[in-house]
């Protein structure tokens, strides 16, 4: 994800900081903080972290704990993360794309190498079907 923190239409932003190819997906989410508990939806992931597609995203800094498992019956993956930019619904004008940039953070080795195998095999299943 972005290192640069953005809000309001920061999808449209972000596309341009990112230094990671992002893969278009639909997985369920945990985010977690402190005293809040959200369910949504990833609708994108790279190796460096995730989209969460949301209504009321949590506030730019906040600290997520991620819970979220693969297709395919992986071992789910136990994340935290950093909330880096928003994109937020607004009544008057509409946002085509609610929730937040999340990055990933402090991730072990294993950690890592399983978050890339995952993007690998994302990648390979889309030019499989391509």
């Amino acid at each position: 994800m972005a290192d640069a923190v953005a809000t309001g239409n920061g999808e449209e932003d972000g596309q341009n900081r990112r230094s990671a190819e992002r893969f278009d997906i639909e997985w369920s989410v945990d985010c977690v903080t402190d005293d809040t508990f959200l369910y949504a939806a990833i609708t994108n992931i790279s190796e460096l972290g995730i989209f969460v597609a949301c209504d009321q995203p949590f506030e730019v800094g906040t600290m997520v704990s991620l819970r979220f498992a693969p297709q395919g019956g992986a071992e789910p993956f136990a994340l935290p993360g950093r909330v880096q930019w928003v994109n937020l619904h607004k009544p008057l004008a509409p946002c085509r794309n609610p929730g937040m940039g999340i990055q990933f953070v402090d991730l072990g080795p294993d950690d890592r190498e399983r978050i890339v195998e995952a993007i690998h095999t994302i990648a390979y299943v889309r030019d499989l079907s391509n």
